[in-house]
């Protein structure tokens, strides 16, 4: 009997675990852009955009290789707009009951399609390098989960910089040299831009009349979108970047929204590039001279530490994480993250890159728009919604831990020990964000005091039952105890001011 192979568009592997149990001489592959998958959460066009075209040039690539591919497109007259609907409208059409499908990166997507009377053969992903059972098995019985110690087994598990037992240089981790501010610089070279071909032009036209309502701006695009144009953008990083992206992996720049870094995240997660090939070139950079440990060492350990961690985190903790609240947090996402107005220039800048680009790094992310929504106490449901929406890499397996565990500690410790806050003094010395802002990061209390700085303190004492017996927490507290009474109730007092205009809608 015919197999439909099911392949999602974030499944864009020839890798890939159910086309390895298929047979290309007698199944169907289905592939379908659906209604339901691209407006759950409001996407960022160009994460439509892209995902649409890699999939139609994905689903070509398939034909060439003399697969059978039922695609559908979202136009199409008989698109039944969701992938279960799909699955049993191609089931009918082909005449089986039998679906492959490699397991989804969504809990909603898993439940979605057991539920379909179909006989599904539900495939683990083999394209990441730890499974669900390997995972478990170093989890279990562990008082906390950390990503160090498990980073130290994926490297034993790969062998990359390792000699031997030893870690290559001595170390397992070189952070110590990675926390550099950046200045100006006309000439480092940006990631390459997309070149312009039929499909892509076709999808930036669908998406531009179907989604015209979405936060983001469309055009101009600048997203790869076949292995082709991935590969290109792995050798730009590991020539132009990766010597220098341990540096300054932390810097912002309101002027330059790539730094050094690799903007590779969005093809790892659609199946473009393979985190093992990645991780090879970066070593074998390393090997012959051409990157330090410091810059080579850092980017390996967010891909085979970081990104295999928090897949095993999601994975683990189940179909409710999204819905953890452990800080009770429940002020609606302010307004400025959909482009309203805002004084505070860091986040003007953060919030005005992601709609423009769909993209911002990992510490605009975290210590920027992830840091004030958790110090102004945002709903941490909708915070999340809002990461998946923006991002042209968000996927939820990996979005989600992030965010609803390192960014505003939802999760009660499961990811981090203890919360990602700092005042504005973190963002100054880390960026150039606060020379043009209307705010003063050196004043800590009245009108132009910089938020961040009367937020800090405010986050800390609402929470200080819980926090202030943390090793890590208990110097803030002791600084807060020492200041005078008088000061302590300013900065509260100013903090709640600052909230009570954020809540009314005013501009901040």
């Amino acid at each position: 009997m015919v197999n439909l192979v099911l392949v999602l568009g974030d499944q864009l592997s020839d890798g890939l675990s159910a086309l390895a149990e298929a047979d290309s001489a007698t199944d169907v592959v289905v592939m379908a852009e659906v209604a339901s998958e691209a407006s759950y959460v409001p996407h960022h066009p160009k994460k439509i955009a892209f995902t649409f075209t890699a999939m139609r040039k994905y689903a070509a690539h398939l034909q060439a290789q003399g697969w059978r591919v039922a695609y559908t497109r979202l136009d199409d007259a008989d698109n039944a707009g969701s992938i279960p609907a799909e699955l049993l409208r191609r089931a009918e059409e082909f005449g089986t009951d039998r679906v492959l499908v490699t397991e989804p990166g969504e809990w909603r997507l898993i439940a979605a399609l057991r539920e379909l009377p179909l006989h599904l053969t539900l495939l683990e992903d083999t394209r990441f390098i730890c499974t669900h059972a390997e995972f478990d098995a170093w989890a279990k019985d562990r008082k906390s989960l950390r990503m160090e110690y498990f980073y130290r087994e994926m490297r034993r598990k790969t062998g990359l910089l390792m000699e031997g037992d030893k870690p290559v240089g001595g170390k397992w981790n070189f952070d110590h040299d990675n926390r550099k501010p950046a200045s100006g610089d006309l000439f480092r070279k940006a990631p390459p831009q997309a070149r312009g071909d039929d499909v892509l032009d076709q999808v930036l036209d669908l998406v531009e009349a179907r989604f015209p309502d979405n936060f983001g701006t469309l055009r101009p695009f600048q997203f790869q979108t076949d292995r082709a144009g991935a590969l290109r953008a792995l050798d730009h990083f590991i020539i132009h970047a990766l010597p220098d992206f341990g540096t300054y992996q932390d810097a912002m720049l309101a002027d330059d929204p790539y730094l050094y870094h690799a903007v590779i995240g969005l093809y790892l997660n659609a199946g473009l590039l393979d985190p093992l090939e990645v991780c090879d070139r970066a070593a074998r950079a390393y090997a012959d001279g051409d990157a330090p440990i410091n810059s080579v060492e850092g980017f390996i350990r967010q891909i085979i530490g970081w990104r295999e961690f928090i897949r095993g985190i999601y994975f683990r903790e189940g179909p409710d994480y999204t819905s953890r609240n452990t800080l009770g947090h429940d002020r609606a996402l302010p307004a400025l993250y959909w482009g309203a107005e805002t004084r505070m220039n860091c986040l003007h800048h953060a919030v005005g890159q992601t709609r423009d680009l769909a993209y911002a790094h990992h510490i605009q992310r975290l210590m920027v728009t992830g840091n004030f929504a958790l110090l102004a106490g945002a709903n941490p449901a909708h915070v999340h919604e809002w990461y998946l929406a923006v991002y042209a890499d968000a996927y939820e397996w990996v979005e989600a831990p992030n965010v609803i565990g390192m960014s505003q500690f939802a999760d009660g410790g499961v990811v981090g020990s203890k919360p990602y806050v700092s005042s504005g003094a973190y963002i100054d010395r880390m960026s150039d964000y606060c020379k043009g802002c209307h705010y003063r990061v050196k004043e800590k209390t009245g009108p132009r005091a910089c938020p961040f700085n009367l937020l800090y303190w405010h986050f800390l004492i609402r929470h200080r039952a819980r926090f202030s017996g943390n090793p890590r927490m208990a110097q803030m507290y002791r600084t807060f105890d020492r200041m005078d009474d008088a000061r302590r109730e300013t900065v509260l007092a100013d903090a709640d001011a600052f909230l009570q205009k954020l809540d009314a809608g005013e501009t901040v």
